[in-house]
């Protein structure tokens, strides 16, 4: 645990402890990743999968796509339609976060007990990323299982942290 390589991160987590009944967990986990392929959205996937995209802008296309969901997402709160998650037991701040792991400022977890959580990232399209997770102590979190493309923008948010911590230290050297 010693090793682990943390950056500090601004972030919120909601959790709740999982116990023997973890499918309503996980059924909450898989609805959230289904949740992001929306009728355009997997249009552009196949689109690109059958290469018919290749001459087009890939930026334009990401970003159209991504005003269809905002505009899906007005409609819904125009209608009164608020997407239905499971009410989770706590919230708490995240202090840093490592590639597979965090740390929470207050701690409060309990020690090789497995969690559910969510937590919103400030990521491109923004959005609560779902994972399920044990605690190593009160304070430090393993992440167990959590979406592939959500572990690549959690990733990529770590580095860009890391790049930000860089900066930081280099400005208060006067380099």
């Amino acid at each position: 645990m010693e090793n682990i390589r943390f950056v500090p991160a601004p972030l919120k987590i909601n959790f709740s402890e999982i116990g023997e009944d973890d499918e309503k967990y996980k059924r909450e986990f898989d609805k959230l990743v289904s949740s992001d392929e929306d009728s355009v959205g997997q249009w552009l996937k196949l689109a690109k999968a059958r290469g018919e995209t290749s001459e087009s802008d890939q930026v334009l296309l990401n970003l159209i796509v991504e005003l269809h969901r905002k505009i899906d997402d007005l409609t819904a709160f125009i209608k009164n339609e608020k997407p239905v998650y499971l009410a989770l037991e706590f919230k708490k701040d995240v202090e840093s976060i490592g590639f597979e792991h965090f740390k929470l400022i207050e701690g409060g977890l309990r020690q090789d007990v497995r969690y559910y959580g969510r937590i919103l990232m400030p990521v491109f399209p923004k959005r609560e990323f779902p994972f399920f997770f044990r605690a190593l102590n009160k304070d430090i979190a393993e992440i167990v299982l959590m979406h592939e493309s959500d572990i690549k923008d959690w990733s990529t948010y770590m580095s860009a942290r890391e790049r930000i911590m860089i900066r930081e230290a280099k400005a208060l050297k006067g380099e």
